[in-house]
């Protein structure tokens, strides 16, 4: 029931799309950006509120190496609004991300939010005056934990702070993906990275979500229909006891959100990352995400290519800053990185997940990889060619 390392896509010899991958197919392939996880695993049986059982904990990217107070361009999009992703006003407002970007359960973005906040004054002069407007996203893992019970704690938060790293990302039941579901299959964190060619830059573009939504019949793998050809009757559905929405259940099979965070290393202007931003619900698609009415598709991209930005209200901040950009010709080259990365992020956040048995004995079974690569050889010649 704990974590898995391998084998990820490519490793099985699954191909998503056309674009090389970085290093390590992952968004730390960004220079700079770091990633940790506080997972929160215990207790069995029936749920008791307050007590467990609990399959959740918090995801924290870390979008560059710089002091805290630097910030980086970014921008945000929505595919589908029942989700909750806190601080993109004043992104959109100001088109800058100055915290660390967090990702956890749906009842616990309050207790994570103050705890960046918390985080951020540490060390901070006796008496000094801080604001922060936390990134916080959300997707619902009541499924399979006590999410009323409000197991995630600030101790945590700090912990993944603690925790933040390059290189290797942790994928499948950890941090905030811990108890997600994914088209009904187990599902979690998963994360994927694409490089763009040296006449369009050479730049990078990692992608990493947080992956609970969607039906099983509408799963592809890079065009292949597999949720059709991987069955409820092969392999059951997470949501077999759930109430559908005929019979009036609120979280009907299938339901549930996806959060998508891109970084790059392009100079993006905020505009341009909010046009990234956007293309993220492409890769949702390509998967076979659909922005369903309970589903909440929030998605945001930030880019380092400019540096020495900051977001604070000081007087002594310079007059001017001097940026570069990118040319708008050569954005489509990052959009199809970002929607390959991401289409790859969710598959490798299934493969990389095991079956977990939550709250009152509910299992969310991982997805077969042997069958799934029967599947694909029998669709394609070779598995995961494009074409």
């Amino acid at each position: 029931m704990g974590t898995r390392q391998g084998p990820r896509a490519r490793d099985l010899g699954i191909s998503i799309g056309e674009l090389p991958s970085g290093p390590l197919d992952a968004i730390t392939d960004v220079a700079g950006v770091r990633v940790g996880h506080t997972t929160l695993i215990s207790g069995e049986g029936p749920l008791l509120v307050g007590r467990g059982p609990v399959r959740t904990g918090v995801t924290i990217i870390v979008p560059h190496d710089g002091p805290p107070s630097e910030a980086v361009y970014g921008g945000c999009h929505r595919l589908n609004g029942n989700g909750e992703l806190t601080g993109l006003e004043w992104l959109r407002e100001s088109g800058m991300l100055s915290s660390p970007i967090s990702i956890t359960n749906t009842h616990s973005v309050g207790v994570v939010r103050d705890a960046i906040v918390a985080a951020s004054a540490r060390g901070r002069l006796a008496g000094e005056v801080h604001w922060s407007l936390p990134v916080v996203g959300e997707t619902y893992d009541g499924r399979l934990n006590d999410m009323d019970g409000h197991h995630v704690r600030p101790e945590h938060v700090f912990a993944a702070l603690e925790a933040a790293a390059g290189g290797p990302v942790e994928e499948g039941n950890v941090g905030g993906g811990t108890g997600m579901i994914c088209h009904e299959f187990k599902g979690g964190i998963g994360t994927a990275s694409r490089v763009v060619s040296e006449s369009a830059g050479g730049f990078t573009v990692g992608a990493l979500v947080q992956a609970n939504h969607g039906r099983r019949e509408r799963m592809a793998v890079d065009g292949v229909p597999v949720g059709r050809l991987i069955g409820i009757d092969q392999v059951p559905s997470a949501w077999d006891d759930a109430p559908t929405q005929q019979h009036g259940g609120s979280h009907p099979p299938g339901s549930g959100s996806i959060i998508v965070i891109l970084a790059t290393d392009a100079p993006l202007l905020p505009h341009q990352c909010e046009r990234l931003a956007q293309r993220a619900g492409l890769g949702v698609a390509r998967a076979g995400g659909a922005g369903e009415h309970s589903s909440g598709d929030m998605f945001l991209a930030f880019a380092t290519g400019n540096r020495g930005l900051s977001a604070d209200l000081e007087e002594a901040a310079p007059l001017t800053t001097r940026v570069e950009t990118l040319a708008d010709r050569h954005m489509s080259d990052l959009f199809w990185a970002a929607i390959e990365a991401t289409e790859e992020a969710i598959l490798n956040a299934m493969l990389a997940a095991e079956t977990m048995v939550g709250r009152d004995g509910r299992m969310a079974h991982a997805l077969p990889q042997e069958r799934l690569l029967e599947v694909l050889a029998a669709y394609r010649p070779t598995p995961g060619a494009s074409g």
